[in-house]
């Protein structure tokens, strides 16, 4: 028998042709279920995403200007420093407060469903952090400053024109209070030595910094752990007039090890 004449043969079921399941008619979930489940789905995602590689800052305050502005939104990159992967020299990077270091600048959401579930997912970024400029790395030494007003890293004068802000009011890129004499470092294992580029409004590792003069200052307090670290800044999303990729300055390309001068 033929391929054909098997299929004009009659239906050995008395005339009725067995229905395959292929072409019974589906069931389809009813609107209101259907946008549940994708809501749901949409959330789950974002979700992971925020807590395996990218989430959403916002600037609180005006301490990276001339780049960063306040009020800007900010993604950052969790995924950078896995793997072994550390915070690098030039690097903007949003941190955990070590303690102490947020000075009533937080700008707090408005208290509403909608607002905390996006704050939830990173939507709708929340205080807590804060935003600096990598300088030293662990075993650097910075010290400020040079007649020309540059901060040195290794004894590698800086030249931060890209993006330190021109300030005709700070006499140096690294005004600790009032002060253009001073030196940080070795930075311990682990940690980081960070300053915001708006040098002379940024309560940053200068601002921790011990004074001469000081007898209860807790030496150390200057250094962030690397541990607190949330990822680095690569993009500014809003607003739109200040879309931009963020990427590592070159400025840093020539500071070697510290003691390998």
């Amino acid at each position: 028998m033929t391929v054909e004449d098997r299929d004009s043969s009659p239906p050995s079921d008395g005339g009725k042709e067995p229905r395959s399941s292929a072409s019974r008619p589906r069931k389809h979930l009813p609107l209101w279920q259907e946008t549940a489940l994708l809501l749901g789905v949409a959330l789950v995602l974002a979700m992971v995403v925020k807590t395996f590689f990218v989430q959403a800052f916002y600037i609180p305050s005006e301490s990276m200007e001339p780049g960063l502005v306040e009020d800007d939104r900010i993604l950052v990159q969790k995924v950078s420093y896995w793997g072994g992967g550390e915070p690098q020299r030039g690097d903007v990077v949003v941190f955990k407060d070590p303690g102490g270091w947020l000075t009533g600048s937080i700008v707090e959401p408005p208290d509403n469903l909608v607002v905390r579930a996006m704050t939830r997912i990173g939507l709708y970024p929340s205080g807590g952090h804060l935003v600096k400029r990598v300088v030293g790395v662990a075993g650097d030494v910075v010290e400020c400053c040079d007649d020309a007003g540059r901060i040195s890293v290794n004894g590698q004068p800086l030249t931060e024109d890209d993006y330190v802000k021109d300030d005709p009011e700070t006499r140096c890129n690294g005004p600790m209070i009032s002060s253009c004499d001073w030196k940080a470092g070795p930075v311990p294992d682990g940690h980081l030595f960070v300053m915001g580029d708006n040098r002379g409004e940024s309560a940053d590792s200068t601002h921790k910094m011990c004074l001469p003069d000081e007898t209860d200052c807790v030496p150390g307090r200057e250094f962030v752990d690397a541990d607190l670290v949330v990822g680095k800044v690569f993009l500014v999303l809003w607003p739109w007039d200040n879309f931009r990729w963020v990427k590592r300055p070159g400025t840093f390309d020539d500071v070697a090890a510290h003691g390998e001068r």
